[in-house]
């Protein structure tokens, strides 16, 4: 189940690719790195999505960062 997903994901990450990249102008050098540099980012966020599913988000990081002072202010 896994790998039937991880390969979509490929596949999908690939067609993104090949339709967005040749609308970038060759003169835009920054924003063809930025295009690589988030599309990178977003599949390697969603492999380790697949791989692990029940990682918190980020909500739960600011619950648990700020869940001691509003304690503190309810006394």
């Amino acid at each position: 189940m896994k790998t039937g997903s991880i390969l979509g994901t490929f596949v999908l990450v690939a067609l993104i690719f090949l339709y967005e990249w040749p609308r970038i102008h060759q003169t835009q050098k920054k924003e063809k790195v930025a295009f690589v540099a988030l599309l990178s980012l977003g599949t390697i966020l969603a492999m380790v999505l697949i791989w692990n599913p029940d990682l918190p988000g980020p909500t739960q990081m600011i619950d648990y960062i700020y869940k001691p002072f509003g304690r503190m202010l309810e006394k």
